[in-house]
């Protein structure tokens, strides 16, 4: 078994194809990466959200009710 690239610089230059090879796979991993940055950001801002809708609801419930009275004028 003889190996297909003999050197590095070959290997790197891929039969004269590297640049399409390599540029696939900068596009292909800097895509995957920038979708997980993409969904820890969402994350974070659901966990944020719905804390503060937590704090909401807590007031909410923790307020007494004033009661309502009529005006007869």
């Amino acid at each position: 078994m003889q190996p297909y690239f003999y050197s590095f610089s070959e290997f790197i230059a891929m039969g004269k194809h590297g640049v399409f090879v390599w540029s696939c796979w900068a596009i292909t991993v800097g895509m995957m990466l920038a979708f997980v940055f993409y969904s820890r950001r969402q994350r974070q801002a659901l966990i944020k959200q719905l804390a503060i809708q937590q704090a909401r609801q807590a007031q909410r419930t923790t307020k007494t009710p004033t009661p309502v009275t009529k005006n007869t004028h």
